[in-house]
C-alpha cells in the first residue's frame, strides 16, 4: 500500500515537470495549454502580437498567443481549411497596424485644423527658433497637414472606371496632365490621360480622356517624350509575348486629346526592342530626339528621326535610366548593384565611355539626377536609398525606412519642396526631407496590403498647372486620391 502510493505521487510530479515546459512564465494553471490542444470551444488564436516573446520559449512549428497564454500549431502549406501560418499571422498584424494608422491620421487631421505656421513664425521672431529649426518644423507641418481627399473621375465610359484598375500613373512636366496605365478586367492594359485642371477644393473633380488603343502585353517602363513639343508623346516599353517581340512605342498624346491650338496628329511609331527593362527620353542638345532602353546586358540609344542606334554592352540587366540635361551623360542602374554613366560623345565601339561608377549591395531600381547634376539619388531592392555626390563618388546621405525586397519601385525627388517620396513594397507611402534624410510622414494605403495593390503616386509643387497647390496623387485599385497642402 505504501509503495503504490509513493509511485503514484512520483508519477504526478513527473507529469507536472513535463507540462511546465509548455507553460509561460507568470501564467497560472488554467491559462496554460499544450501545443495543439483545444479547450472544446473551437477557440481561435488572436493575432495581436507576432510569435516569439522574451518571456516564453520559441517552439519550432508553434505560435504563442500572449493574450490567450497558450501555444497554437502552425500548419504547413496552404491546402488546409483556414490554416494558421506565419504568413497569415503577419498579414493580420500588418492589417491591424494599417487600420490603426488610418484612424490616427483622421484624428490628427481634426486636431490640426486650428494649427498653422503663424505660431512657428511668432516663435522664430521671438528667438525661440533658429532659421534651420524653423524651416524644418514648417516643412513637417506642411507635410503632416496634407489630408486625403478622394478625386471624382469623370469619363465617357463610367462602367470602365468601376472595373479597370490603376497600374501606373505619371504626371507631365507642368503637372496638368496624368498619363495612366489601367489593367482591363478582361485582360491586357489600356491607356488614358487625366486632365488635372479641375483638381481644386472642394470638389476635386477631374476628367479622363480614354483611347481605344490597348494591348495585351505588360508595360515594363514608360516616360514622357518631347518630340513635337514638350511632353508631346509617351514612350512605352512593352514586353514580348509568344511570337510577338518586345517593342518601344511612341504614343502621341493627340490620340487622347489635343491641348495645343492647331496641333497636328502626332507621329505614332514603334521600334523593335528585345526585352527592355527601362527607358528614358533625352532633353540634352547633343542627343536630340533620342531615347534609351535598358536591356539584358545592353543599353541602346536610338534616334527617333534617323533610326540610328548606339549599343553599349554591360555586365548586367539595366533596370533604370535617366539622361542628364546639361552634360551629355546617360545614367544607368543595374541588377548587379552597379550605377554607371555613359558618355554620349563616345561611339559604341570606342573606349572610355563609362564616365562614373557607383555601387549598391542590391539591384538598383531607380536613379534620379538632382537639378545641379552634382548629386544622384538611387534606391535598390534591399530598401536602401542613398544620395551620391557625383564629384567625389561618395554617399553623402542615406534615407531610412523604405521597404523593398524584390519589386521594381521608383523614387520621386522634388527639390523645390525639399522632399523625396517613395512607395514601399508594404504599400506605405513615405516622405523624407531631402536635406537631412528625416522621415517626415508615413501614409498607409486605403486598401489592405497586397502585392497586386501597391499604390502608384505622383507629387508636384503645382498640381493642376501653374496656379495649383503642392500635393500628392495616389492611385490604387479603381480610386484616385489627392493629398493637398491647401
Amino acid at each position: 500500500m505504501h509503495q503504490s502510493s509513493w509511485k503514484s505521487r512520483r508519477h504526478r510530479r513527473r507529469g507536472h515537470r513535463h507540462n511546465a515546459w509548455f507553460r509561460p512564465h507568470g501564467s497560472n494553471e488554467r491559462g496554460a495549454a499544450e501545443p495543439g490542444s483545444s479547450d472544446g470551444h473551437g477557440e481561435a488564436p488572436s493575432t495581436s502580437s507576432t510569435a516569439g516573446s522574451s518571456s516564453v520559449p520559441d517552439l519550432p512549428g508553434y505560435y504563442f498567443d500572449p493574450e490567450k497564454k497558450r501555444y497554437f500549431r502552425l500548419l504547413p502549406g496552404h491546402n488546409n481549411c483556414n490554416p494558421l501560418t506565419k504568413e497569415s499571422i503577419r498579414q493580420k498584424e500588418m492589417e491591424r497596424k494599417r487600420l490603426r494608422l488610418l484612424e490616427e491620421e483622421e484624428q490628427q487631421g481634426k486636431a490640426r485644423l486650428g494649427f498653422n505656421a503663424s505660431s512657428l513664425l511668432q516663435k522664430s521672431k521671438l528667438g525661440f527658433l533658429n532659421a534651420t529649426s524653423y524651416c524644418r518644423l514648417a516643412q513637417e507641418l506642411r507635410v503632416s497637414c496634407m489630408q486625403r481627399k478622394k478625386v471624382q473621375i469623370q469619363s465617357s465610359d463610367p462602367s470602365a472606371l468601376a472595373s479597370d484598375q490603376f497600374n501606373l500613373i505619371m504626371a507631365d512636366t507642368n503637372s496638368d496632365r496624368l498619363f495612366t496605365v489601367n489593367d482591363v478586367k478582361v485582360g491586357g492594359s489600356k491607356y488614358g490621360i487625366i486632365s488635372l485642371h479641375g483638381l481644386k477644393t472642394p470638389t476635386f473633380r477631374v476628367h479622363m480622356h480614354e483611347n481605344l488603343y490597348f494591348t495585351n502585353r505588360k508595360v515594363n517602363a514608360m516616360c514622357w517624350a518631347s518630340l513635337n513639343h514638350l511632353d508631346s508623346h509617351v514612350l512605352l516599353c512593352l514586353m514580348g509575348i509568344a511570337e510577338t517581340p518586345g517593342c518601344a512605342t511612341l504614343l502621341p498624346t493627340s490620340l487622347f486629346v489635343s491641348n495645343h491650338a492647331g496641333d497636328r496628329p502626332g507621329m505614332l511609331c514603334s521600334f523593335r526592342i528585345p526585352g527592355a527593362w527601362s527607358c528614358a527620353w533625352s532633353l540634352n542638345i547633343q542627343a536630340n530626339n533620342c531615347f534609351s532602353t535598358g536591356l539584358s546586358r545592353r543599353v541602346l540609344v536610338t534616334s527617333v528621326v534617323t533610326g540610328h542606334r548606339q549599343s553599349f554592352g554591360t555586365s548586367s540587366d539595366v533596370l533604370t535610366q535617366q539622361f542628364a540635361v546639361t552634360a551629355p551623360l546617360l545614367f544607368n542602374g543595374c541588377r548587379s548593384g552597379e550605377i554607371f554613366a555613359i558618355d554620349l560623345r563616345c561611339q559604341n565601339q570606342g573606349k572610355g565611355w563609362k564616365a562614373t561608377c557607383l555601387f549598391h549591395d542590391s539591384a538598383v531600381t531607380s536613379v534620379q539626377i538632382l537639378q545641379e547634376e552634382q548629386c544622384l539619388m538611387a534606391s535598390d531592392m534591399a530598401g536602401t536609398i542613398k544620395l551620391w555626390d557625383l564629384r567625389t563618388t561618395k554617399c553623402i546621405r542615406q534615407y531610412e525606412g523604405h521597404v523593398n525586397e524584390y519589386a521594381h519601385l521608383p523614387l520621386h525627388v522634388h527639390e523645390e519642396e525639399g522632399i523625396m517620396v517613395a512607395v514601399g513594397q508594404d504599400c506605405y507611402t513615405r516622405i523624407w526631407s531631402l536635406h537631412d534624410g528625416q522621415l517626415l510622414r508615413t501614409i498607409p494605403s486605403p486598401y489592405p496590403t497586397s502585392k497586386a495593390d501597391i499604390p502608384s503616386v505622383a507629387f508636384s509643387s503645382r498640381l493642376g498647372g501653374a496656379r495649383g497647390a503642392p500635393g500628392l496623387l495616389m492611385a490604387v485599385r479603381q480610386d484616385l486620391y489627392c493629398f493637398s497642402y491647401s
